[in-house]
Parts: structure tokens; C-alpha cells; sequence
């Protein structure tokens, strides 16, 4: 006998040939994929705060927050960084931030966007073409 492979939930999204989900389903779509986007972000602002403390030597955590938020949130850095060390993970981190934002605002608005591809192409079906 043929084990199935556990299905992920997150990504569950109705197939082709499905109605389209409830406005419950939906708006539980948009609250788990905002958790995993939260959850993203807080990941990568820890990395960032933590790699301002340790490599780039700077003492207060507030200002470490202030500095990885203000990468990852693309505005650009706020204090100079003196090391090697300081300047080649705000390197790798600006680099990382970038990627990171972009995720996030895909995980964000991928069931919206599913959504809407899924209604237009139920409306197509529906039309005899």
C-alpha cells in the first residue's frame, strides 16, 4: 500500500476545477500567510540586531534594532561601520534585506493574488470559452 504525502496547509489553495473558497477560508489564508510574513521579518531583524551588536560594535540594542530596521526595511544604513568584519555582513545583510522584504510581501499577498486569478478563471470557464 501506497503511503500519501502529508499535504502542506499553508499553501492549500482550491485546484482549477474547485469553487472558489469561502470569504472564511480566504480570510484565513491572509492571517496565516501575514503569521509567516511576521514571522519572517522578526527572524531577520534579529539576525540583523544581533549582527550590529556582535560585528559591528555597537553597544545599545536600541540602536541595533534602529540600524536592521532601517535596512531591512530599505531606507538605507544609519550609522558608519568602522571593521571589515561591521562592513562585510552589512553587505551580506543589505543584500540579504532586500531579498527578505520581496518574500515577505509575496508570502503577504499570495492568497489575494491566487484569489483573484482563481475568480477570473472560474469566469472564463463559465463563459463557454
Amino acid at each position: 500500500m501506497r503511503r500519501r504525502k502529508p499535504r502542506i496547509r499553508l499553501l492549500d489553495y482550491e485546484k482549477r476545477n474547485e469553487p472558489l473558497a469561502s470569504l472564511n477560508v480566504f480570510g484565513r489564508r491572509m492571517l496565516q500567510s501575514g503569521m509567516v510574513a511576521v514571522c519572517v521579518i522578526s527572524f531577520s531583524l534579529a539576525l540583523g540586531m544581533a549582527g550590529y551588536h556582535w560585528l559591528g560594535g555597537i553597544k545599545s540594542w536600541v540602536d541595533c534594532l534602529y540600524n536592521a530596521s532601517m535596512i531591512l526595511g530599505g531606507m538605507g544604513p544609519v550609522d558608519t561601520l568602522t571593521g571589515d568584519a561591521a562592513k562585510v555582513f552589512a553587505s551580506f545583510y543589505a543584500l540579504y534585506s532586500g531579498i527578505v522584504l520581496l518574500a515577505s510581501v509575496g508570502i503577504l499577498l499570495s492568497p489575494a493574488l491566487h484569489r483573484l486569478m482563481h475568480h477570473f478563471h472560474i469566469e472564463s470557464d463559465e463563459g463557454g470559452s
